[in-house]
Order: structure tokens, then C-alpha cells, then sequence
């Protein structure tokens, strides 16, 4: 559903029709010139050639600084979506199940049965701030369960993991030896403090992604850090499929490493006006929803079918995304908060309408 919305969009964008894009997790911000010439530079010295598929050393090892690892623990990948599907096609090469929190981000469901493996979905809900159900957990785990996936901050909810919840359901994972894989794409722009899966003991794996804290969405660059032996096999992967990250985009990505915290406090920033803003537009609909903790996302209950209303909507020049995108959740629509504020205005109040 998510990329039939974008298919229509893009006629639309084609046929010289303004649509106002919440359909799209993609920042408006532009790469830091910076970052860019960093990666120009690279390419004027001759860093054009082939480079280890697991990564250029200097990149790991300030990744590695930067999560208190071993360069070892560090895999560089073209985006974190390929890191994903390299461990899930590993890990359930002999089949199994994984146990995926709902809503999710759609990628974790088509790669799991992409590779042939069972997907388990706990539903959660809104009445409860989209907490794990730890009892509901247990009761999906079996002996067949080799993964868990936790996407913290979540996509479309926009919430981060309750300490306490995540500290429960590691240290049931611990328990059952199921590793978790902790996506955080999102962690580093969140507003609210962010708990790693790192800062616990277990084998467990930590992806994250240049993506949306540095606007490189387009660059392709994001990395994993896990048990070096697993390291190991995507590296050798890696060099029967995509060779390796090009040499001038880690180059880029160095230079983004030494801006971080500049650049990432400021799409902070951003995104939190933004989030504040929609959350002021809407709060006098009838729609439901929790206070984003994180970028990019608002994720509403309404009353009526989303998918109907998200085509519809398209109609009106403004563009979301329903919510069974997202897993069994018919009744709610994703905005993405990823456009300049006047169109976030425009949008926000076209929607507030349909709903007052």
C-alpha cells in the first residue's frame, strides 16, 4: 500500500499536479556541503576503486569508538535495509519464525518472507502508548523463534521503548537465547533519550543508518555491529553481491561522524517545531494519536477506512499513508512530517478538516 500511494503521487507530481508529500519518511533537509565535499574530494583523490566489503577500517573504527565496540563488531553496508536482509537471510537460512512488534515498518515484513521464514506480528495499540506486551511476547516465542525485532524509536508511531519495557523483554530474550535486532535508525535525532540495545548484556544486533540523522537518505550507507563471526559471513555476502560501499560515500560518512552532533541536534530541532506544530493542528479533531518522541512521524486513529481516505485525500492534494502499510490497523494513517513547515500547515489543516 505504502508504494502504491507513492506510485500515485509520482503521476500525479508527472501530470504537473501539487501533491503536499506526508507519504514519505524521507527529510527535506539537504546533505551538509560538508558531507558533499567530503565525498568530492574522495572522488578527485582516486578513491573510485574496490574496498573491503566490510567496510573501510577508518569507518569502523570510529563507529566503533562511538558504540564502545570492536572494529571487529563492525560491518558498513548500503543502507541499513541491506543490512537487515543480510542478517535475517543468515540467521533463518534454515527457516524458523521472528516475532516483529505492530505497527512496523513494512521492509521487516517482506524481507522475513522474502527469505522464507515465518512472521509472527504482536499487534499493539494505542490505548496502551504502543507498549510491548511482554505476556503476549512469551506467547509467540517458541523453539522455532530465532529472531526478535525491535524498531526503536518505532516507524510510523514515532515512540520510543519504555525503559522498563525493553529491560523485560531483553532480558527475556536472554533468557529464551533469542538474539533481539534493535533498529535505531531514528535514536540519534529522537527528542527523548534513547536506551541502546548495547547498553545490555546478550548477543544481540544493533543496526543503524546514515539515512535520516545526516539527510543521506540517497547516499546508501548504514552499518551493523554484531558477533564478529556473523560479521564474518556477511562480509563474504557482501563480496558475491554488492562488492562494497563505494570509498568517496564512507568518506562522506567519516566527515558526517565528526558533524554529528551539530548536525543531528539540529534536525532535532526541526523535527520537534514540526511535531509540536501537527500536534497543535490536530488536537482539536477527532483524531487520536500519542505525542511523537522521535522524528519523522505521526501515526492517528480515525473513524473511518484509511485506505479510502488516503486515496481520497490524494485527490485533495495531500498525500499519507494507510495504515494497513503497517500491519492490521485499518483505522489509522501515517504522516510523515518530512516537508517545509507552509506545506506542513496546508496539509495538517486540509486533513483537520476531514475530521472535525
Amino acid at each position: 500500500m505504502l508504494y502504491e500511494i507513492n506510485e500515485k503521487v509520482i503521476a500525479l507530481h508527472n501530470q504537473g499536479k501539487p501533491v503536499i508529500n506526508f507519504n514519505v519518511g524521507d527529510p527535506d533537509q539537504v546533505t551538509s556541503p560538508e558531507i558533499v565535499n567530503a565525498a568530492y574530494k574522495a572522488l578527485i583523490e582516486g578513491k573510485t576503486k574496490y574496498g573491503s566489503s566490510a567496510g573501510a577500517m577508518k569507518l569502523r573504527e570510529r563507529l566503533a569508538e562511538l558504540y564502545n565496540v570492536n572494529a571487529e563488531n563492525v560491518i558498513v553496508t548500503p543502507g541499513s535495509k541491506w543490512a537487515i536482509y543480510s542478517i535475517l537471510s543468515l540467521l533463518l537460512k534454515d527457516g524458523g519464525n521472528v516475532v516483529v512488534p505492530s505497527p512496523h515498518w513494512s521492509s521487516y515484513e517482506l524481507i522475513v518472507k522474502n527469505v522464507g521464514a515465518e512472521l509472527r506480528l504482536l499487534k499493539g495499540d494505542l490505548e496502551s502508548n504502543w507498549a510491548i506486551n511482554l505476556e503476549k511476547l512469551k506467547k509467540m516465542m517458541d523453539d522455532q523463534t530465532r529472531l526478535i525485532i525491535l524498531n526503536n524509536p518505532n516507524n510510523p508511531t514515532s515512540k520510543v521503548l519504555d525503559r522498563k519495557n525493553f529491560q523485560d523483554i531483553v532480558e527475556l530474550a536472554n533468557e529464551r537465547k533469542i538474539p533481539i535486532l534493535s533498529d535505531e535508525t531514528y535514536a540519534d535525532i529522537s527528542f527523548k533519550k534513547v536506551k541502546s540495545i548495547l547498553d545490555y548484556d546478550g548477543d544481540h544486533i544493533l543496526v543503524n543508518s546514515f539515512s535520516k540523522t545526516f539527510a543521506m537518505t540517497g547516499w546508501r550507507i548504514g552499518f551493523a555491529i554484531l558477533d564478529p563471526e556473523l560479521v564474518q559471513k556477511m562480509v563474504k555476502l557482501n563480496q558475491i553481491t554488492i562488492s562494497n560501499v563505494p570509498l568517496f560515500i564512507q568518506e562522506a560518512a567519516i566527515k558526517a561522524l565528526d558533524l554529528k552532533d551539530d548536525i543531528s541536534n539540529e534536525i532535532r530541532e526541526v523535527y520537534r517545531r514540526r511535531a509540536d506544530l501537527a500536534c497543535h493542528l490536530l488536537s482539536n479533531t477527532k483524531l487520536k494519536f500519542t505525542k511523537p518522541d522521535a522524528p519523522f512521524y505521526l501515526f492517528p486513529k480515525c473513524d473511518v477506512d484509511s485506505e479510502e481516505f488516503a486515496f481520497d485525500l490524494i485527490d485533495n492534494g495531500v498525500a499519507v499513508v494507510p495504515g494497513t502499510a503497517f500491519g492490521d490497523y485499518k483505522k489509522y494513517f501515517r504522516i510523515s512530517l518530512t516537508t517545509p513547515e507552509d506545506s506542513i500547515k496546508i496539509g495538517l489543516k486540509k486533513i483537520a478538516e476531514a475530521f472535525t
